[in-house]
């Protein structure tokens, strides 16, 4: 029997906003059956930071900052999901478990200070990526931060802490780092998932669509 296959989006380099229409675009497409279950990799450009939905609080501060440079089933769904972002970090040589931290994340506006049982960490206690789900019907949207090339002076602007950098055994760095990440965590899905991926860029006409949700106020 053949594998279902999913879509593959190259990886895309756009503004918080616009990265996050995409993901309301491919939800709605999903859940009107126009879109099959897809997997895409991207980077923020200029640097945005990713607020969870239970994360209605941040500083005031922010407003002014720029940057030119059921629970036990919901966490069964994430461990489901994430199984994949393991394998593929185990390949590259990185060991990965869950953290152990209670919902504490909401009161606390940097994400990656907390690591919950949704969240993933190195042998060292370091928080390397940080998950969070969207259900609407029976589909799920799960968005990932991943710190590959975190800016730490930002880091400190925006959160008045420290970021620990956490050590990988890898000597690629920039693109280079990016794409063995990515190619090892598509060789992943594949197997955890059964799937194949085909590589399909959003087209013109997708693009237009996404445009028109980044005009409205509120897009997730």
């Amino acid at each position: 029997m053949a594998n279902s296959v999913w879509r593959l989006i190259p990886l895309l380099s756009a503004s918080g906003r616009v990265q996050m229409a995409i993901d309301k675009w491919l939800l709605e497409k999903h859940l009107a059956g126009k879109n099959p279950p897809t997997l895409r990799f991207y980077t923020w450009a200029p640097a945005a930071i990713s607020l969870g939905y239970h994360q209605q609080r941040w500083p005031e501060f922010w407003q002014q900052l720029s940057w030119e440079g059921h629970e036990s089933s919901r966490l069964k769904a994430y461990h489901t999901i994430c199984e994949f972002l393991i394998e593929g970090w185990r390949a590259i040589g990185v060991d990965l478990h869950y953290g152990e931290a209670g919902r504490g994340y909401i009161h606390n506006p940097n994400c990656f200070g907390t690591a919950t049982g949704a969240d993933l960490v190195t042998v060292d206690g370091c928080k390397l990526i940080g998950s969070a789900q969207l259900r609407r019907g029976d589909a799920i949207l799960q968005h990932g931060s991943m710190r590959l090339q975190p800016d730490i002076g930002l880091f400190s602007q925006v959160f008045g802490e420290e970021l620990i950098p956490v050590k990988l055994p890898l000597s690629e760095g920039g693109d280079d780092l990016i794409a063995t990440v990515i190619d090892a965590l598509s060789a992943a899905a594949c197997r955890c998932f059964d799937i194949d991926l085909e590589v399909r860029p959003l087209s013109e006409e997708e693009w237009e669509d996404i445009w028109e949700l980044t005009q409205k106020k509120s897009i997730c």
